[in-house]
């Protein structure tokens, strides 16, 4: 013998939630029209991917906005980047892996001689560092003094080349 289901109507459920059916089918719609318009999107994005692959979303809701607004479709750039998560259509970021201190060489590496040391006034202690900036035509490459107590910079070279020469008469801490 079949037992039988009792037969709970949705307007007595939605009076156990204490919501209208009204607002349930109002609710109801608007879950379809905005999975509707995600879609809509998606298709677009990965359209727009086929052509651009790494292109990020700040210009993807760009290049969205005539298409979304000939849909009627409204939606902010957060939102558009929480969709794209959501689908894992974010790009990630690549990493530069720009090396510019090689550490493991045969040259003689100095102790650091002040190791846990705290200056307690002005030109007491002078460091200094060296980077570059890639230009047209190659690098420059900056020198730069700096006092650790205060960390104005008292000293600079700027040069073509890494071969220097100081003639400065200062004790500095450098790494190398």
């Amino acid at each position: 013998m079949k037992e039988r289901q009792p037969n709970i109507g949705l307007a007595r459920i939605c009076r156990l939630f204490g919501i209208t059916r009204q607002a349930y089918y109002g609710y109801l719609s608007t879950t379809i029209d905005l999975e509707f318009e995600h879609e809509l999107i998606i298709k677009e994005v990965l359209s727009i991917r086929r052509n651009h692959p790494r292109i990020g979303p700040r210009k993807l809701y760009i290049m969205l906005e005539a298409f979304m607004q000939e849909h009627f479709i409204k939606m902010g750039r957060d939102a558009l980047f929480d969709l794209l998560a959501s689908y894992k259509l974010l790009i990630r970021r690549r990493k530069r892996m720009i090396k510019t201190t090689q550490s493991h060489h045969w040259l003689k590496k100095y102790p650091n001689l002040i190791k846990g040391y705290i200056p307690i006034q002005s030109n007491e202690i002078y460091v200094s560092d060296i980077t570059y900036w890639k230009i047209e035509t190659g690098y420059i490459y900056i020198s730069l003094i700096t006092d650790a107590y205060s960390h104005k910079i008292v000293g600079y070279d700027v040069s073509e080349s890494l071969e220097s020469e100081c003639h400065l008469k200062i004790t500095h801490h450098s790494d190398r």
